[in-house]
């Protein structure tokens, strides 16, 4: 499996944030081909380190082949276009492989 992680900074609108992703970017990101699995994750609080993270997003494929191939698809061109719409704050993304320990 390959997750890919959206760090999401605080948006100028936390209400315009959360109305724009569950009603628009939610149904986008979950027509991505291959899609398995998607959470959110918010009251994010820092353990350790610095940063100013609001909410988190977690998209899992079977692969980088399947993840590539979403993003590439028209589906995914749609969701990328979307963030710049809600996440005023900025965002982070990263891509790694999962492994149980």
């Amino acid at each position: 499996m390959v997750r890919f992680l959206v760090l999401y900074n605080t948006p100028e609108d936390p209400a315009e944030f959360h109305r724009h992703y569950r009603e628009v970017h939610i149904p986008l990101a979950k027509s991505l081909p291959g899609l398995r699995r998607y959470t959110v994750s918010r009251d994010v609080a820092l353990i350790r380190g610095a940063g100013p993270y609001y909410m988190i997003a977690e998209l899992d494929f079977d692969d980088r082949a399947a993840l590539e191939a979403a993003f590439a698809s028209p589906e995914g061109q749609a969701a990328a276009q979307d963030v710049p719409k809600f996440a005023t704050g900025g965002s982070h993304s990263l891509v790694y492989d999962l492994e149980d320990a």
